[in-house]
């Protein structure tokens, strides 16, 4: 995880799947100025917490608007990116999101005119 966090961005929230927590990634996150929103695992053998249950269905609400808009991408839109160096990936990776955004906007338009 510490590879995967930008310290010179300006939001402190990390919103992840349980697959990252760990007590490394949370004393790191805790230690660098970072905000865990990272959901939390169901013990083993036991029912989930209620507390855990509500607090994982609020970090789901924010992470689900996040990746509907990577699997749009994903699927019907097919992006794949497969270049050779970064900068090729990074500008292929812009033009997915502006497509995306374009996209986007048309759709909210169409829902806004009138009949």
């Amino acid at each position: 995880m510490p590879d995967l966090l930008d310290k010179t961005n300006t939001a402190s929230g990390v919103w992840a799947d349980t697959a990252y927590r760990s007590e490394k990634n949370e004393a790191f996150m805790a230690k660098n100025g970072f905000v865990s929103k990272v959901h939390r695992k169901k013990p083993k053998g036991k029912p989930m917490p209620e507390r855990t249950r509500k607090a994982n269905a609020l970090k789901s609400m924010v992470r689900s608007k996040i990746e509907h808009v990577f699997a749009h991408q994903k699927g019907p839109m097919a992006a794949i990116v497969r270049t050779i160096g970064k900068a090729r990936a990074e500008t292929k990776i812009g033009l997915i999101n502006l497509a995306y955004n374009m996209r986007r906007f048309m759709w909210l338009e169409r829902r806004r005119a009138p009949a």
